[in-house]
């Protein structure tokens, strides 16, 4: 049984931490909802918060400016755990960074690895590695960085949905297979490590049948479950009823929802880029493993909030702190704890 420590083309453009270098089990397998109850989603959350992260920063900042009121809206996001995407050619450091902070405060870090050549399809949030061995070593200092640490990983977002959609040139299709398998298989080594391989969000693939497949070749059998909705906007009620449908057709598999962003749902209207920037969003629901739903493990905040999604709507490159968005997605939020 697997604990968490309670403590303190259509592509979605990803949370682009890469660019700055400061940036259950099988199908049917017991996972950390096995001890969940019916809960609010405000309830404790196991995961590791940063204290230096931007938002912490903004929020000492504009405290110091006597923008008290702003500030205390910002805390909404500042004391929250959110994933850490470490960035450059060599992860180590970001990695080792949080496993130490979170390995201090008896709690869970959160990553993203998000490196798989030829990643994003060359639209905001492109990159990678630059060739197979590249990505292979890239996940090898992943893992070994995270050692012994209790610590989840969503597992390159899009990376499947973009071999679905049509969007990854078929001469790359078994190349990204195989090295999702790999990837998974190394971060398994790592006793404490939990894997989510990213299935996109129901906006974007909208017949999940057409997923099961490609996570099938990929190696979600190997995983610990799959992720949704990462940096989208999809509702919780629309994720977890696609989510659901997914997990059968796989066997039970697990999942978790990433709820940064999602408070508002998505902005109807604009469908070429209401993914990228879009006004008027709120914060989900908090990070936590108290789901009330035994297949979901949690919500997660994976897309960090307040991180711009690219050059779209005023907002700065892909993976930049924007604050003023990130003041409006706190201002617009549901919930008034923080």
């Amino acid at each position: 049984m697997l604990a968490l420590t309670a403590a303190g083309c259509s592509s979605e453009s990803r949370q682009d931490s890469v660019e700055r270098t400061d940036r259950a089990e099988r199908a049917g397998r017991t996972g950390p909802s096995a001890l969940r109850s019916e809960a609010a989603p405000t309830a404790p959350s196991p995961f590791w918060v940063d204290p230096e992260s931007d938002a912490a920063r903004q929020v000492r900042e504009w405290e110091k400016q006597g923008r008290t009121d702003d500030a205390k809206a910002l805390r909404r996001i500042s004391e929250r755990a959110v994933a850490d995407w470490p960035a450059g050619d060599n992860p180590e450091p970001g990695i080792s960074r949080a496993v130490r902070g979170a390995t201090a405060a008896k709690s869970t870090a959160v990553f993203v690895a998000y490196n798989i050549p030829h990643r994003d399809c060359g639209l905001y949030s492109a990159g990678g590695a630059h060739d197979t061995q590249s990505y292979r070593d890239w996940i090898d200092s992943f893992a070994a960085a995270i050692g012994n640490a209790e610590a989840i990983v969503i597992l390159e977002p899009d990376a499947v949905p973009h071999l679905t959609d049509g969007c990854t040139p078929a001469e790359y299709h078994d190349e990204r297979y195989e090295l999702l398998t790999h990837a998974i298989g190394r971060l398994k080594r790592q006793p404490r490590t939990r894997v989510y391989l990213d299935a996109g969000n129901p906006h974007w693939i909208a017949d999940p049948a057409k997923l099961t497949e490609p996570l099938r070749r990929a190696g979600i059998a190997s995983a610990d479950g799959f992720s949704l909705n990462v940096s989208n906007f999809q509702t919780n009620d629309a994720v977890k009823a696609y989510g659901t449908r997914l997990s059968g057709l796989l066997g039970d598999v697990h999942f978790t929802i990433d709820t940064s962003r999602n408070g508002a749902g998505p902005l109807r209207g604009d469908r070429d880029e209401a993914w990228c920037n879009p006004p008027g969003r709120a914060l989900g629901s908090p990070p936590t493993t108290n789901t009330g739903n035994e297949l979901l493990d949690a919500y997660l905040w994976i897309k960090r909030p307040g991180d711009s999604d690219g050059p779209c709507r005023g907002g700065p490159a892909a993976g930049t702190w924007w604050p003023d968005y990130a003041l409006g997605l706190a201002r617009r939020s549901k919930d008034t704890t923080a």
